[in-house]
């Protein structure tokens, strides 16, 4: 072949190489956690709407939010779906990771064990309920929940703390991934956990004696949940793809919420595991312990108070900044487009 032909070769090849990376999609590593407030990235992933948006998922689930960022921050994950703070404070600790939108708040619950749960539902404050169970029991009450800087466990500390005004010496807090922490209060291992969709129906479902004592906004006032987080790398480098993937989640959202019953098949393919039935799933997904919503803008005052507890904790000497946490251009362009038309 002349140099002129194997330039024309070349110049072909690189075409259809583009062409057929495009139909593929740009692949992309998503980190979630497995709990129904992540249930609108598996519906958007079933539904096609990830590959209509230029998408070629893989996901891998993690057992906290800060195992995703720390997955993140390795750079095995290019996208996060789990619980807010752990961004922000991954964030200040050099994680580049940008929330493009939101899928629901509310999520986490506390529930206990019959003898607390008698102690509480005596009409006791939960101060001297605790109080009345350690003097009762010899011990603390134990609380399994998520690792320090999670949500589940912010919100269990605010709640013990700010709201029931417990004394430490009280409690023992335990800590867990979502799945051990639900099967560790099943067992009887520990007196109370915060718990998560389906979770909380499983649990319900299993042993009724274990009873519902505070629930999402009792925790926290407003508590943001999971969100979709985007490393700024790879949004540098695929800004349409990232539009794509908070289309499809909006969408995922709305379909939740409209048709719950067509969404069933995504949360069962990817929560139940063949070990949890259609039915539990299905009551799961019409619990109010997880309201669904898209717009990371309605998050915004919710998180800053958050990140302002977090730091009474010591997690970080000033609470993180949120600026530049949102990236909500994403989210507002096509709503703005939605308007116009």
């Amino acid at each position: 072949m002349s140099s002129r032909s194997i330039r024309w070769a070349i110049l072909l090849l690189g075409i259809f190489g583009l062409s057929a990376a495009r139909a593929e999609g740009v692949r992309v590593r998503i980190g979630a956690i497995p709990v129904l407030g992540a249930a609108p990235l598996f519906v958007a992933e079933r539904e096609g709407w990830l590959a209509a948006g230029g998408l070629q998922p893989s996901i891998a689930l993690f057992d906290s939010g800060p195992n995703a960022v720390q997955a993140a921050a390795s750079g095995t994950v290019d996208v996060y779906v789990a619980g807010i703070t752990p961004v922000a404070i991954g964030r200040g600790r050099g994680v580049d990771l940008r929330v493009v939108a939101a899928t629901a708040v509310g999520e986490n619950v506390l529930v206990a064990g019959p003898a607390l749960a008698k102690l509480l539902a005596d009409g006791r404050a939960p101060a001297a309920a605790f109080r009345r169970f350690r003097e009762s029991a010899g011990r603390p009450a134990k609380i399994a929940t998520q690792p320090l800087g999670s949500i589940p466990h912010t919100n269990l500390s605010y709640w013990l703390r700010e709201v029931g005004k417990v004394d430490p010496a009280d409690v023992q807090i335990v800590t867990l991934g979502i799945e051990a922490a639900q099967q560790a209060i099943l067992a009887g291992g520990v007196d109370a956990a915060t718990v998560r969709e389906p979770g909380l129906t499983i649990i319900r479902e299993r042993n009724p004696e274990i009873r519902l004592i505070a629930g999402g906004n009792d925790l926290f006032p407003g508590q943001p949940g999971t969100v979709v987080a985007v490393r700024g790398a790879f949004l540098a480098q695929n800004p349409a793809a990232v539009r794509g993937l908070v289309t499809a989640i909006a969408r995922a959202v709305d379909l939740i919420k409209r048709e719950p019953e067509r969404a069933l098949p995504a949360v069962e393919s990817a929560l139940g595991k063949g070990i949890v039935g259609a039915a539990t799933l299905r009551s799961a997904l019409a619990s109010p312990a997880t309201q669904y919503v898209a717009d990371p803008r309605t998050i915004a005052d919710a998180t800053r108070a958050m990140l302002a507890f977090q730091a009474t904790l010591g997690l970080t000497e000033t609470a993180p900044s949120t600026e530049g946490l949102f990236d909500t251009r994403f989210f507002e362009t096509p709503q703005a487009e939605a308007g116009a038309r």
